[in-house]
């Protein structure tokens, strides 16, 4: 690991004062500690945040769900509200990582965590996201089978966000500060895919962080759910994983969100499967069928085609789980 300067802020003002000259913001530090021992960042300086108290807070109200980026994974899972009214949310905080992870990451970090792909975190390999003069994604031609199906032509890098897959179904959005002031991102648009930039996975840009995560309050009937499966029982990373946002009258499903995280570079929406749950009731026929058709368009590599059908098992299981009629899967990690 190279030296660094530490400086520990307690104003978000302070904070942005010493984003220069490539030093890098630091909460937790889950990922960017791994990043570092790993060579594959070298900041000469960390800017602590963990102590700025305005970036703390969870917040429910009328109009929906005010998050500070420095709220940890395991208090978003044990909120009461967030369980009842943002159950996909909770889950997916509830079982992301080990306890003692969860108790240090922070909303923020886990949504802007680096990419998933044992190329990029290796210092043997140079890549394409490197930017070090590579115009080769290893895991195309390599050991892929962890690796994206969707998406990923450019790069097969997968996303690694837990948080992101129900926060993209809830239509939340991203403020993100700087000494300009501030503005506020959809989550549909915060993640940039790797077509339009290999360096960079989000908008985020130098000199700015995020300050806060609002998700809308849910309509009536409003019902969701979010499951991951893997190839351990507890902690693994997924291999598969699906968000599922219902909005129901009775059995019948009148709006849809269907998102699944690392089947891309990128969470992705699947409006075939959305289309195949509005209007329809649901039950477990209409439940495969959503399945099926989020998987339209996918394009395995030459070792993760399993993925494929991982995925529909866990879009239908996570729908039926969401709409009341199954209990949460015992084979699902975390």
């Amino acid at each position: 690991m190279n030296k660094f300067a530490f400086v520990d802020c307690t104003t978000v003002d302070q904070a942005l004062a010493e984003l220069k000259d490539g030093a890098v913001i630091k909460a937790g530090g889950i990922d960017l500690l791994d990043l570092m021992k790993d060579g594959i960042v070298t900041p000469p300086k960390l800017v602590n945040i963990r102590n700025v108290s305005s970036l703390r807070g969870i917040t429910a109200s009328k109009d929906g769900l005010h998050l500070g980026p420095l709220a940890t994974l395991s208090e978003l899972a044990a909120h009461p509200e967030i369980q009842r009214d943002y159950s996909a949310l909770a889950d997916a905080a509830g079982h992301a990582a080990t306890p003692q992870i969860r108790n240090m990451a922070t909303l923020g970090g886990n949504l802007t965590q680096r990419p998933r792909c044992w190329y990029f975190r290796s210092s043997d390999f140079d890549c394409k996201k490197k930017g070090a003069g590579s115009d080769e994604c290893h895991a195309h031609e390599g050991e892929n089978q962890y690796h994206a199906v969707m998406n990923n032509s450019t790069c097969a890098m997968v996303h690694p966000s837990s948080t992101a897959v129900p926060l993209l179904a809830m239509n939340a959005q991203v403020e993100i500060t700087s000494k300009r002031g501030k503005r506020s991102v959809p989550i549909s648009e915060f993640y940039v895919p790797p077509e339009k930039s290999l360096i960079n996975e989000t908008v985020l840009q130098t000199g700015e962080i995020i300050t806060g995560i609002f998700v809308p309050a849910p309509e009536s009937g409003t019902r969701s759910a979010y499951q991951k499966y893997g190839e351990k029982e507890s902690f693994d990373w997924p291999l598969a994983d699906a968000g599922i946002v219902l909005v129901m009258e009775g059995e019948r499903c009148r709006k849809a969100a269907v998102v699944m995280g690392v089947a891309a570079p990128t969470p992705i929406r699947s409006q075939a499967a959305e289309a195949v749950l509005t209007g329809a009731t649901i039950n477990e026929a209409t439940a495969r069928a959503a399945a099926k058709a989020a998987m339209q368009g996918a394009t395995p590599l030459s070792q993760n085609g399993f993925k494929v059908q991982l995925f529909q098992t866990a879009i239908y299981r996570t729908i039926l789980l969401a709409a009341g009629q199954m209990q949460r899967d015992p084979s699902a990690i975390g």
